[in-house]
């Protein structure tokens, strides 16, 4: 099972039990996989839970909570958690219901205000059907910006500040004001109340669109930090085209994440930093190939990191940290720009760079006809050896070739149905012949085959079957159908499913070298690493 499943299984959150295994020792280790592919023994995590008195039993005073809130707001989170924070913090009645209120109050009761605002905030990023809308920066995205943020100290600035997750993550040792900006009243609100529940420094939020109606418009501030909306195409360039903000040009309206990185910038006092939050498809895209030159040729752009995918609410697109700074000497130039390649590490990791992710790449060999700013451009073919990678690839790709005509079953002509005697999955699992996974089937009995089982489970007509009208698939094959037929028969039949799971997977393989040899020689050729054979001529 997946650590989503754990989740489910014991009503908490996924991020809880992320928690758990960095914190307990005895956390059960994966029975396959690692990171985001982990999967875990269901008798290992149900006994785990029953020791740690964890298992589930009933929803707990947070999803009754959680419950109330969805019937009397609906779909208006961030008006509920507002409510939620505003009797938190103040006493106050606010929007809530009487017993929803008492409801808050006695959870408060058990943990702390602070923490109750954070579960619910993490369960509204989660909510199925969420449009990705609602100004919340995932708690993997925190991580993130708060480590390439380093030491923080002075005034931090957001302008996109949402409910102010970003804002509180650089809140620092030291003194340090927090000053946002946020077009959603509520999300505002609830940002100035979570600072007022949280113990440390105040945050000063003020209402309003940050590039239309900047309400700190003389504000310099040593650290900004923005997740950009995105994909915003009216974003007021018309009425913007003179504005001093765009130091570096004029973004177009399909680039208003330029347009906000600008404005991040104008708001960063010398000695100061920026840390945005930017679409990967920022880096190359044509339209903004002239202000990213601009950035790199006056040294304002320091640093990329590429983030893996799931950083986000809104969509699991990987994105980047662009690091911005203004030099305390303007005739400061830039000679470089670190690129650091993350998008292989687990998104809910430390973001620990090794050697092999970072490159810095002179600002001249950005400077050529695309400006391409995705740092696995520069980190991959710094770190790749094109003739052994290539010839590596080739060495597989003519294994692969070889076992394909070894591998695919040979068959004869069948008696054209197999429907007659059948018996469903549900059945054979009642009666202590299977164990049913998630969509796995495993015979518990001498007198059943499990390839023959998995095979027939995952013909056309059974996955028919686990289909809803919707078209939604469901992950349950109890209603799969098994003709029932001899030991002998079914192990032959088993034999040949498994030699076609086998012949599936060598193909797949097949096309993964295919691609990385077919990749690894065009780029080699053209970058002059590698040179035609002399087998190449027709």
């Amino acid at each position: 099972m997946t650590a989503s499943e754990i989740a489910k299984l014991a009503n908490v959150t996924r991020a809880a039990v992320s928690n758990w295994r960095k914190r307990y020792p005895d956390f059960p280790a994966p029975a396959s996989g690692a990171g985001r592919t982990a999967r875990f023994a269901l008798p290992d995590v149900e006994s785990w839970l029953s020791r740690q008195g964890k298992a589930d039993d009933g929803p707990s005073s947070e999803v009754l909570l959680w419950q109330a809130l969805r019937a009397q707001y609906g779909d208006d989170l961030i008006d509920a958690l507002a409510d939620v924070a505003d009797a938190l913090a103040t006493g106050s009645s606010s929007g809530l219901e009487p017993g929803t209120r008492a409801q808050v109050l006695d959870l408060a009761q058990e943990s702390s205000p602070a923490e109750v605002v954070d579960a619910l905030l993490t369960r509204a990023l989660a909510s199925p059907g969420r449009a990705g809308s609602e100004p919340m920066s995932t708690p993997r995205l925190v991580t993130a910006v708060r480590r390439f943020a380093g030491p923080v100290r002075g005034t931090v600035f957001d302008p996109a500040c949402g409910v102010g997750s970003l804002l509180f993550a650089c809140r620092g040792a030291g003194e340090v004001s927090l000053i946002g900006q946020d077009v959603d009243p509520a999300a505002a609100r609830l940002a100035g109340l979570r600072a007022s529940l949280g113990g440390g420094p105040e945050v000063a939020v003020r209402v309003g669109d940050s590039l239309r109606n900047d309400q700190w418009p003389d504000l310099r501030a040593d650290l900004v930090v923005c997740e950009t909306p995105v994909n915003v195409s009216d974003w007021g360039r018309d009425e913007l085209l003179l504005d001093q903000r765009w130091e570096f040009g004029v973004p177009t309206r399909a680039e208003s994440e330029l347009a906000w990185l600008q404005h991040c910038y104008a708001h960063v006092a010398p000695g100061g930093r920026a840390i945005v939050v930017m679409p990967a498809s920022v880096a190359y895209r044509k339209a903004g190939r002239r202000i990213r030159a601009e950035l790199v040729r006056r040294g304002a752009l320091t640093q990329v990191v590429a983030l893996p995918g799931g950083m986000v609410a809104s969509h699991q697109q990987p994105v980047q940290l662009w690091t911005l700074a203004r030099p305390a000497d303007a005739d400061v130039p830039g000679g470089h720009v670190r690129m650091i390649d993350l998008t292989d590490h687990d998104p809910d990791g430390t973001f620990e760079p090794d050697a092999a992710h970072v490159v810095d790449v002179p600002a001249i060999d950005l400077l050529d006809e695309e400006v391409d700013l995705t740092p696995a451009r520069y980190v991959t073919a710094a770190r790749t050896d094109h003739l052994a990678d290539y010839e590596a690839a080739r060495a597989a790709v003519v294994a692969r070739l070889a076992e394909l005509r070894h591998l695919l079953p040979i068959v004869a002509a069948g008696p054209g149905s197999l429907e007659g005697a059948a018996v469903r999955i549900a059945d054979l699992a009642r009666a202590g012949l299977v164990e049913v996974s998630g969509d796995a089937v495993t015979a518990t009995s001498d007198r059943l085959d499990t390839d023959y089982l998995t095979g027939f489970v995952r013909s056309a007509a059974n996955t028919k079957r686990a289909t809803s009208g919707s078209g939604t698939f469901r992950v349950d094959v109890r209603g799969a159908r098994i003709p029932q037929m001899s030991i002998a028969d079914q192990r032959a039949y088993g034999a040949a499913f498994r030699r076609l799971d086998e012949f599936e997977e060598s193909v797949a393989e097949l096309a993964r070298w295919a691609r990385r040899a077919a990749e690894l020689a065009r780029d080699g050729l053209a970058r002059g690493s590698l040179l035609p054979g002399p087998d190449n001529a027709d």
